[in-house]
């Protein structure tokens, strides 16, 4: 059968406390050719609000194995509301595509109306807090589904934030009953570029709210005043700071799916596997640790 036949979809279970891969569009043939060892994967959800090709090779992709969709555009964090329009795209995409978790960012990319190409940071305030819980209220009820809010990367602060970003993420999850989607390489990225303790962040997380970690690479930057600015590419294999820093969430939250990410200077396939493999080894770890502490 050829890697885009369409056939009867099976329902597809939740996604397991094991390590997955993004799945992007150079890899599409090659996931679909060779089924890589790995227990589950992510799309970005407005790569596939169209049909044609992409949407193809997911459908045959995901027969075997369970999908979570990773919002990019909704923009829980803007003043002006959500567009709706496009929320009701989303909620199309995941009807048909039946992932097991959905996600999207404490973020803002729309003003007036216009999409900004990239995910900005939010003031942390009372008044901001309220927004993103509203626009978080709405998107649940819309899709009928508990979403996950993703930590974002950060390179510059507001004077007038009152509400450490822990805080404000936690926050959010206890009013809106939302997940949270802890990504580890931002939390490391936000605490060198702000001089926060990235330790202390996870500790304040609530440990029954992280349904999803991720995991990605990252670049330094040299400014002309001699700081250092790490940006948050996803082009690069996860570096050892972050994997210690993982390792501390394991630590704290048990086994949780974790998620290699790649999106720029994308490499062949089996780079990515490799890192989920290596993020595998330490949930086995984890899970082993949890095993004997209930066994106790």
């Amino acid at each position: 059968m050829s890697p885009l036949s369409t056939a009867a979809r099976p329902e597809r279970g939740p996604i397991p406390a094991e390590a997955g891969i993004g799945l992007r569009f150079p890899h599409h043939q090659a996931v679909a050719d060779t089924r890589p060892a790995v227990a589950w994967l992510e799309v970005h959800t407005e790569n596939y609000l169209g049909g044609g090709t992409p949407l193809r090779y997911l459908d045959a992709i995901r027969r075997d194995y369970p999908v979570s969709c990773h919002g990019v555009g909704l923009s829980l964090g803007s003043a002006d509301g959500l567009d709706r329009a496009h929320l009701a795209r989303l909620g199309r995409a995941i009807e048909r595509l039946e992932p097991a978790l959905v996600s999207e960012h404490l973020s803002w990319s729309v003003v007036s109306g216009h999409y900004l190409a990239d995910l900005l940071p939010l003031p942390m305030t009372e008044e901001v807090l309220d927004i993103v819980c509203r626009h978080v209220d709405e998107t649940q009820s819309f899709l009928h589904r508990r979403i996950l809010v993703e930590n974002p990367s950060s390179y510059l602060r507001y004077r007038h934030s009152v509400i450490p970003e822990w805080e404000f993420l936690a926050a959010v999850a206890g009013r809106t009953g939302c997940g949270i989607l802890c990504d580890v390489n931002n939390i490391y990225v936000s605490a060198q570029n702000h001089g926060w303790d990235a330790s202390a962040y996870l500790a304040a997380l609530p440990p029954a709210a992280i349904g999803e970690i991720h995991l990605a690479g990252h670049s330094v930057r040299r400014l002309d005043n001699g700081a250092t600015l790490r940006i948050d590419d996803h082009g690069s294999r996860v570096v050892p700071e972050v994997w210690a820093l993982y390792a501390e969430a394991l630590e704290r939250f048990g086994p949780v799916p974790t998620l290699i990410e790649w999106d720029t200077n994308i490499p062949t396939l089996d780079v990515l596997v490799d890192e989920a493999h290596r993020a595998a080894t330490l949930i086995a770890g984890a899970a082993r640790k949890t095993d004997h502490a209930d066994a106790a």
